[in-house]
């Protein structure tokens, strides 16, 4: 039987399984910060195809003096976002992370217009209405260009602590924004920066920068780092039980928290292998790859 150990001697996890028996196999409290970014429930497939250019005479793109390129199609990485019952889905994995939350910890949870205000009254219902602390706004720069209604520009991050009385929150560890008039601010206050508000202008990752891994639907560090270095502290364990591409977990690494990552898609843990790589001795991650096939220990 496969059980799961979080000393100070263990490592960080990635799992691949389906998350909800994993989650109900942790012990309650755990997590500091859980961070989910489900499928949106948009109906169709994501993929995402990564492509490369390189040096070629008879290429058919033409560069810098004359030089011709050829683009290669490298993989395809893609998920199935389409569920007949999409809150049955979600609702018993929320209830977890209610249960495996500390009592000073924090639920982000990212979605889009299509099932946000459901995930509203949902978690109201779970966390109580009292421990709705924000709905987060991250505003971005690409995407939809449509000429019939208004461009969709956003996405909606609902935030919810365990305890309303004794929630962990540190503003003064975050990145600062600088103020729109700094003449009518003290130089000391203009120089250091003012707290976000909760409508964060971002970039979503660039195709060509260096956080760009090729997965779909893959989210910005920036946003993340702003949620763990308010909401937890060095040494606490995060969790993102729909793992992705391995963003949290990455961020984790760089501001020293340890976390869990747990996704069923084999594609994903293979990009979290590379991003994540084995780690040193400190930071190492243990991949634990087909866990439906073995039996869990559960918490009792």
């Amino acid at each position: 039987m496969l059980t799961f150990d979080f000393d100070d001697q263990s490592p960080n996890y990635v799992i691949q399984s389906d998350n909800l028996p994993v989650l109900q196999s942790f012990p309650s409290g755990l997590f500091q910060v859980i961070y989910i970014d489900p499928p949106f429930n948009t109906g169709r497939t994501q993929s995402r195809q990564t492509l490369k250019t390189r040096k070629s005479s008879d290429g058919s793109r033409l560069g810098f003096k004359g030089q011709r390129y050829e683009t290669i199609r490298e993989k395809l990485t893609s998920y199935d976002d389409s569920f007949e019952d999409y809150w049955a889905f979600l609702e018993p994995r929320l209830e977890q992370a209610w249960r495996l939350l500390a009592p000073t910890g924090t639920l982000y949870l990212h979605l889009d217009y299509r099932e946000v205000h459901y995930a509203k009254v949902l978690l109201d219902a779970l966390f109580g209405r009292e421990s709705f602390l924000n709905e987060i706004i991250w505003a971005y720069d690409y995407g939809a260009r449509s000429k019939s209604k208004w461009p969709t520009k956003h996405d909606n991050i609902l935030v919810y602590v365990k305890s309303p009385d004794d929630y962990y929150f540190d503003a003064e560890t975050v990145d600062r924004e600088p103020y729109m008039a700094p003449g009518l601010v003290t130089p000391e206050k203009a120089e250091k920066g003012k707290l976000p508000t909760d409508v964060w202008w971002h970039t979503i990752v660039s195709p060509t920068g260096k956080e760009k891994t090729g997965y779909p639907t893959q989210k910005p560090e920036g946003i993340v780092r702003r949620m763990l270095s308010a909401s937890s502290r060095p040494g606490d364990w995060v969790l993102d039980f729909f793992g992705g591409s391995g963003t949290l977990g990455s961020v984790a690494r760089q501001l020293s928290r340890r976390f869990v990552l747990i996704d069923s898609n084999p594609e994903a843990i293979a990009v979290m292998r590379t991003r994540l790589g084995e780690g040193d001795l400190h930071s190492a991650v243990a991949y634990i790859e087909n866990l439906d096939k073995e039996p869990l220990g559960v918490d009792g």
